[in-house]
């Protein structure tokens, strides 16, 4: 026979279970409690000190070394060329002739002209110094022989301004022009250009002339060559500024023995000054607030912001010019979890994420 249970004796059972239940529900929850971490995970390196520079951008455009166009003195005609396109000629070497055949004909007769003048001016002499010639005889011959020597002089100039040579080594531009034609006084025959340094002009505005100073290095990109980087150092600077632009022109001198640089190219120009040993911090590790910056320092386990007076960026890294002391250990990753005195646990191993 079975048995019901009173509704008395039910409740009564409820009210006993109840406090059970929660004591058993609160034991769980301080248990996991006890388990879960109340400190953030940080990872913090050690302060180091690296090379920073400061520098001045700018943009320049490039020019040879040295850089000539040869045209022709006179209206004649070209007899010869002796350079092919882009070929290189040598100081002194002959890169065009003209027609002359009209200036060797008066050379021949000038010059014998010339050595009539001097037999007669030496026989006039003798006679002189035998008493058979006047002095004044003498001057009067002695005048027609410079003379006749002068007019020879004239014509091998001449015919030295129809035959065209390099003024210095370099490479030749395109040829335009061809052998046999006649060309007109101021016409271009050929430019020669010296590539073996490239001179590199920009400017600087004046309010940073103070930063720039003969034999600064520099740091030139082109745009044909975006993986190298040009070095050279600044030669001259303009004494004049240009009072439109309030800005002075630079010039800086750049090897150029592989001919990778061609005179105008535009070339991205970098001054480099006032190489530094500073300390640096990774660029997510500052905090700033308004104008003032803060890093947190882990000592003891336990992270204090510490004020930081920061200088320039050099990629991901920010230097520290006061603040820090090196080898104090910075956090780098989770810096947004702290506050100042929170204690907090460090991450061991190699470098997981990019922080914050």
């Amino acid at each position: 026979m079975s048995r019901i249970a009173h509704p008395l004796t039910l409740s009564a059972t409820l009210k006993l279970l109840a406090p059970l239940a929660l004591a058993g529900l609160a034991a769980c929850s301080d248990g996991d409690a006890g388990r879960r971490p109340t400190e953030p995970l940080v990872r913090a390196d050690p302060v180091r000190a690296e090379r920073f520079v400061d520098r001045l951008d700018a943009v320049g455009t490039a020019r040879a070394n040295e850089q000539v166009t040869l045209a022709a003195p006179v209206t004649e005609r070209i007899i010869r060329l002796n350079f092919s396109d882009g070929g290189y000629v040598r100081s002194g070497e002959i890169v065009a002739v003209l027609a002359r055949g009209q200036q060797e004909a008066q050379l021949a007769d000038a010059e014998a002209r010339a050595r009539e003048a001097g037999k007669q001016l030496e026989r006039l002499d003798e006679l002189r110094r035998r008493g058979f010639a006047t002095n004044a005889a003498f001057d009067a011959q002695v005048a027609a022989a410079e003379s006749a020597r002068a007019q020879a002089a004239q014509a091998r100039a001449t015919i030295s301004d129809r035959i065209i040579r390099a003024p210095f080594s370099g490479y030749v531009s395109l040829r335009n022009i061809s052998t046999g034609a006649i060309v007109q006084a101021g016409s271009e025959i050929a430019t020669i250009s010296d590539l073996s340094r490239i001179k590199l002009d920009f400017t600087v505005p004046e309010t940073m002339l103070a930063a720039v100073r003969e034999g600064q290095g520099v740091e030139a990109r082109a745009a044909a060559f975006p993986d190298r980087v040009f070095n050279g150092r600044i030669e001259s600077i303009d004494p004049v500024i240009n009072p439109q632009t309030r800005a002075a022109t630079v010039r800086a001198i750049l090897p150029n023995d592989d001919r990778k640089l061609l005179p105008g190219m535009l070339l991205t120009v970098g001054i480099v000054s006032a190489a530094r040993e500073s300390l640096a911090v990774p660029e997510l590790a500052v905090v700033g607030e308004g104008e003032r910056s803060f890093v947190f320092v882990v000592e003891g386990g336990v992270a204090r912001r510490v004020a930081v007076r920061t200088g320039i960026r050099d990629g991901l890294k920010i230097e520290i010019l006061e603040g820090l002391k090196p080898g104090q250990r910075v956090v780098t990753e989770g810096v947004v979890k702290l506050t100042d005195g929170q204690k907090v646990r460090l991450a061991d191993g190699p470098r997981g994420g990019t922080g914050g």
